[in-house]
């Protein structure tokens, strides 16, 4: 019986693929206060989620442009997946107290979770649309010509309101797409005959789950944030000048799907 092979003539293979030199690298804290490594990393782990998230939906997206229901299915239940992986990460800074954070927080400058590139992808993918959110991007051109094309383009919900569409639904299809979508009464009847027909092999249905557990998940991730906040800040205001645990109340209240969850209120 032969054992793993110990010796390469080039890079060891599983670096070469995961990159794991690399992504060990790129932490680098600013003070020297311990803890500052938990949240970095954490926010780091973070940021990769959300482009996992983003990328799983944009294969949604292709499959309901297909119009293959089912196929949009397995991306959105990994996606579901993915958020709950994210939300986890939030159990990771549950140690930290105010004065915790305080000790390495002024070192952060204006350095701030909303100046995040990759979540806003992820909000405008769930259909919450904001033009002055990617203002903070002006200065990288590559970057901010990626978030404006986003705003532009189809939201998961925008597609699959078109799905519905051309499955003979009489909904309402958004002609601005910048705009968050504003809930269509059309639409949430749709979905309150769609779920009549519960059978296992009803892909409508299904499809209309597996976005639910998705934005379930999107909501607990914010809902997990703004306690991350309001235990480790209180009510004082967020850095780079955000208004903190009130800004995030408020965005709480920006619903994805929306006709997903009204429609029940009438099943």
């Amino acid at each position: 019986m032969t054992g793993p092979k110990l010796d390469f003539p080039d890079q060891v293979p599983y670096d070469a693929y995961v990159h794991a030199t690399t992504l060990h690298s790129l932490q680098q804290p600013l003070s020297k206060d311990p803890g500052e490594m938990s949240f970095l990393m954490i926010s780091q782990v973070m940021e990769l989620y959300f482009g996992l998230a983003r990328f799983e939906l944009g294969e949604v997206q292709r499959a309901l442009r297909d119009d293959d229901v089912w196929g949009a299915v397995p991306p959105l239940r990994r996606t579901a997946l993915h958020l709950e992986g994210l939300n986890a990460a939030w159990r990771s800074l549950r140690w930290m107290t105010p004065g915790d954070f305080n000790r390495f927080r002024s070192a952060l400058g204006e350095a701030s979770g909303f100046q995040s590139a990759m979540y806003r992808h992820l909000e405008f993918l769930l259909g919450l649309k904001s033009e002055p959110v990617i203002r903070p991007f002006h200065r990288l051109a590559e970057v901010h010509a990626e978030l404006v094309e986003a705003l532009h383009a189809p939201s998961v919900w925008d597609d699959v309101i078109a799905l519905l569409a051309r499955r003979g639904f009489e909904v309402s299809v958004d002609t601005d797409l910048t705009k968050e979508h504003e809930p269509d009464p059309g639409v949430e009847a749709a979905w309150v005959e769609i779920y009549r027909d519960d059978r296992p092999d009803s892909a409508l249905h299904a499809l209309g789950e597996a976005l639910t557990d998705v934005a379930e998940q999107f909501g607990d991730w914010r809902y997990k944030h703004l306690v991350a906040v309001q235990r480790t800040m209180g009510a004082k205001p967020g850095s780079g000048g955000s208004a903190g645990a009130t800004w995030l109340t408020r965005s709480m209240a920006r619903v994805v799907f929306p006709e997903l969850w009204s429609a029940r209120t009438a099943m």
